[in-house]
C-alpha cells in the first residue's frame, strides 16, 4: 500500500524525559520511577546472532545503553541470570555512569523460573527445577547487591504461570515461595529494603482471564509482591482471538488501519482493566504496570500477508504511540517489547515474527516509529557494531508503505 499516510509523533514521551545532572541514583526507588513519565521503560535482549551461544559483551551492551538512553529510555527489563547478558548489561551501565555521573539507566532484573523436566514430554507443572531456579534467584540477589544504584526491581519468572507456556509453566505457589524468600532477605537487610519484588506474567495469570487462574495461591502472591507486572499482546490476538481485528465499511486504507490500531489499543486497555478488577478484589493498594507489550514488523506466517496482516513498521509505530498514550492515561509504566530485534528467538525462520519486535533492527536501523528521532540527530556519533543509527528502508516512506496491508473483510 502506497500513499500519503502520515502519523505525527509530536509529543513522544522520550523527547521530554527529564535529565538530572548529578542525580543520586541510590536515592531513586522503584516507587519513584515506575509510573513516572520521565522514566520510559523498555524490554531488552541484546542478542545479535541467531544463537544465544554468542553472548553480548560489555562493550556491546554499552553501545546499546547509549542508543537507548539517547532515545529517552531510563528503565530496562532483563529476563534471566544464568547467561551473561544481564550481568554484562549491569556492568556496562556502571562503566558509563563512571564516565558520566549524570547517566541514568535502571533495571528490572529477571529471574527465569521453570517447572521440573522443562521442555520434555514429562514436564511436572506443580514441581520446579529447583537447582536451576535457585541459581537464578541467587544470581539476582548477588547482582542486586553488587549494583544497588541500578537494580530497582527483581521479577521472579517471565510468563512462568500462564498455561499456554506448556513446556515450563509452574503453579503460583512456586513463584510465591521465591517472592517470599526475596521479601525475607529485604527484612533481614540482605537486599536493599526499597528493592521491589514482582513476577512478570500474562494478564490471564494475574486474574484477568479465566476462573481457572483464580486460586488461593494466586491471591497470596498478589499480596506478597510489591506490584503487578502484566503482559498484553493484541498483536498475537490478531490471530488467536481476532474479534477486535476488524474495521468499518470505509474504503480508505488509512482509516482502516487507524481503526484497527485503535481497536488494538482498546484490547490492551480492556486486559489491563480486567486485571485491575481482579487485583482490587484482593488488594486495592497494589499498583499494576505493563511488563510487556509490543508489535512485530515482519512475519511470513500467522501475522503476515497470508495471515492477519498485522506485521509491519507502520502498524508498529501507531501501536507504540498508542501504548505511550495509554500509559500516560493510566499513570503506569510500560516495558515496551522490545528494544532490538533478536534473531535467535525463531532461529529456524529468520522472517518469523518473534525475531522482529524491536524498535531497532539487529544492525541498528531505527524503524519507522523512531524516524523522527533520527531526523533530530540524537543518535549522531552512535553505532551498533560498525553501523550508524540510520532509518529503516533508507527513510523511503513509500517503500515502507508498500508492505503495509489490512486484513480482508
Amino acid at each position: 500500500m502506497k500513499g500519503s499516510i502520515c502519523v505525527v509523533f509530536v509529543s513522544l514521551i522520550f523527547l521530554f524525559s527529564c535529565e538530572q545532572q548529578g542525580v543520586d541514583s541510590m536515592e531513586k526507588t522503584a516507587s519513584m520511577i515506575l509510573g513516572n513519565p520521565n522514566y520510559p521503560a523498555i524490554s531488552y535482549g541484546g542478542y545479535r546472532e541467531r544463537t544465544r551461544d554468542v553472548q553480548p559483551s560489555v562493550d556491546d551492551a554499552k553501545e546499546d545503553m547509549r542508543i537507548l538512553h539517547a532515545a529517552g529510555f531510563r528503565i530496562l527489563r532483563t529476563y534471566d541470570t544464568h547467561l551473561d547478558l544481564a550481568k554484562n548489561t549491569l556492568e556496562a551501565i556502571k562503566q558509563i555512569k563512571t564516565e558520566d555521573p549524570s547517566f541514568e539507566m535502571y533495571v528490572m532484573l529477571g529471574a527465569w523460573i521453570t517447572a521440573a523436566n522443562p521442555n520434555t514430554d514429562n514436564v511436572i507443572h506443580n514441581q520446579e527445577d529447583y537447582d536451576f531456579n535457585k541459581y537464578e534467584i541467587d544470581e539476582t540477589v548477588r547482582l542486586a547487591n553488587l549494583y544497588p544504584d541500578i537494580v530497582k526491581v527483581i521479577a521472579v519468572g517471565n510468563e512462568a504461570m500462564v498455561h499456554w507456556a506448556t513446556s515450563y509453566f509452574v503453579t503460583p505457589d512456586i513463584i510465591l515461595k521465591w517472592v517470599n524468600y526475596l521479601q525475607g532477605l529485604k527484612k533481614t537487610n540482605q537486599l536493599p529494603e526499597n528493592l521491589w519484588i514482582t513476577s512478570s506474567d500474562d494478564f490471564s495469570s494475574w486474574g484477568g482471564g479465566g476462573a481457572e487462574y483464580h486460586t488461593n495461591e494466586l491471591n497470596e502472591l498478589i499480596q506478597a509482591v510489591d506490584f503487578i507486572s502484566m503482559h498484553t499482546y493484541p498483536f498475537h490476538n490478531t490471530h488467536y482471538n481476532p474479534y477486535f481485528w476488524q474495521y468499518s465499511d470505509t474504503t480508505d486504507q488509512e482509516k482502516q488501519i487507524n481503526e484497527l490500531m485503535q481497536n488494538a489499543k482498546n484490547f490492551a486497555k480492556d486486559q489491563f482493566l480486567a486485571v485491575r478488577k481482579y487485583i482490587d478484589s484482593i488488594d486495592k493498594t497494589k499498583s499494576i504496570h505493563i511488563g510487556e507489550t509490543g508489535w512485530a514488523t515482519v512475519d511470513t506466517y500467522l501475522y503476515g500477508a497470508t495471515g492477519s496482516r498485522a506485521a509491519d513498521e507502520y502498524k508498529q509505530a501507531i501501536y507504540f504511540k498508542h501504548m505511550q498514550d495509554l500509559c500516560n492515561e493510566l499513570s503506569i509504566s510500560c516495558f515496551y517489547f522490545s528494544a532490538f530485534d533478536e534473531p535467535w528467538k525463531d532461529y529456524a525462520n529468520i522472517d518469523g515474527s518473534e525475531n522482529h519486535f524491536g524498535l531497532f533492527t539487529v544492525d541498528g536501523r531505527a524503524k519507522y516509529a523512531l524516524w523522527e528521532m533520527v531526523d533530530s540527530e540524537i543518535f549522531k556519533d552512535l553505532n551498533r557494531g560498525n553501523n550508524s543509527i540510520l532509518k529503516s528502508f533508507d527513510g523511503d516512506k513509500d517503500l515502507m508503505m508498500g508492505g503495509v496491508d489490512v486484513p480482508e473483510k
